[in-house]
């Protein structure tokens, strides 16, 4: 059975470096960084230059997990009706 892991090379900081990672957080990570019209090694850059411990390859999937995390708080707090700039309908209907 083949492993969903994937070792991957990339070119962070001038050098080349490997992560290992599942096929889901590779395509979400080139997604993040096609959205902030960033290269995927100035991303993987930053996001080694900001990890606090562990290895690279975990500092990413913590950052993806974060990422969408983020976004579904801000729906959350935001609701649908607001990112398309109309106004918050309400969450009780009027009694007739």
């Amino acid at each position: 059975m083949k492993s969903p892991v994937v070792k991957r090379s990339i070119v962070i900081a001038g050098h080349k470096t490997s992560v290992s990672l599942e096929d889901a957080f590779w395509k979400s990570l080139k997604e993040i960084a096609g959205a902030r019209e960033i290269t995927l090694s100035d991303l993987v850059a930053s996001i080694d230059t900001d990890r606090r411990h562990g290895n690279l390859s975990s500092a990413i999937r913590l950052f993806v997990l974060d990422h969408y995390r983020t976004q579904i708080g801000d729906r959350r707090a935001g609701g649908p009706s607001r990112e398309a700039g109309g106004t918050r309908t309400p969450s009780i209907l009027p009694a007739d």
